[in-house]
């Protein structure tokens, strides 16, 4: 892929400058509100603690959850309700996920990976595509996470393809031959998929 670019051994920290710099970019590019979408689960929450911090025009950046769990939004599990108890006090816009919203175009998606190559809640069991009509979909994991056993919401791949940029964060070997593997055209799972869509700029911090 030409468009991909590793940043090995990045830090928290180096990651939240990553996207700080994305957002002010973004921010500066135009007058009007930008939007984001983050990941979910226990890898983003440290970098955007540090991100929250940033001295940036929150107030015309909107937030979306690549994904989020069916629960209520004060449920440990949600995903909107833990990125709004970091951002919100920013006076960043913190979007709940409905199948009834419309997605704008993300000035940056930020994605994670299972060790399964889900991107999202984008399982292998789920079969997303490329040219999915819906932009977002609710869905059930199959076989569920022991850890966070619910129904999902989830931002299809055409939408967060919509993108200005694309970055991932990998932590650990054994995802990381997953990423590998789908960069190189070696799998067909979710992460493949939508690395052989991508035409913009991709980054994975590793």
């Amino acid at each position: 892929m030409d468009n991909l670019t590793f940043v090995e051994g990045a830090s928290d920290a180096e990651i939240a400058s990553y996207v700080e710099a994305a957002i002010r970019d973004a921010l500066d590019a135009q007058p009007g509100p930008i939007a984001i979408t983050v990941p979910g689960g226990s890898t983003p929450f440290p970098i955007l603690e540090r991100l929250a911090a940033a001295e940036l025009d929150w107030r015309r950046v909107t937030v979306w959850p690549n994904d989020d769990r069916v629960v209520p939004e004060d449920h440990p599990a949600s995903n909107a309700g833990r990125i709004r108890a970091l951002l919100g006090p920013t006076g960043a816009e913190v979007v709940t996920l409905t199948v009834m919203e419309q997605v704008p175009h993300f000035a940056l998606a930020w994605l994670g990976m299972g060790e399964d190559g889900h991107v999202a809640s984008l399982f292998p069991n789920t079969d997303p595509r490329a040219d999915e009509a819906a932009p977002i979909v609710r869905l059930t994991p199959d076989p569920l996470p022991p850890e966070a056993p619910f129904d999902r919401i989830s931002l299809t791949l055409p939408s967060l393809l919509a993108s200005d940029r694309i970055m991932f964060v990998i932590r650990g070997s054994a995802k990381r031959k997953v990423f590998d593997d789908a960069a190189a055209g070696r799998s067909d799972l979710p992460v493949a998929r939508l690395l052989a869509a991508a035409t913009q700029p991709v980054t994975c911090f590793t």
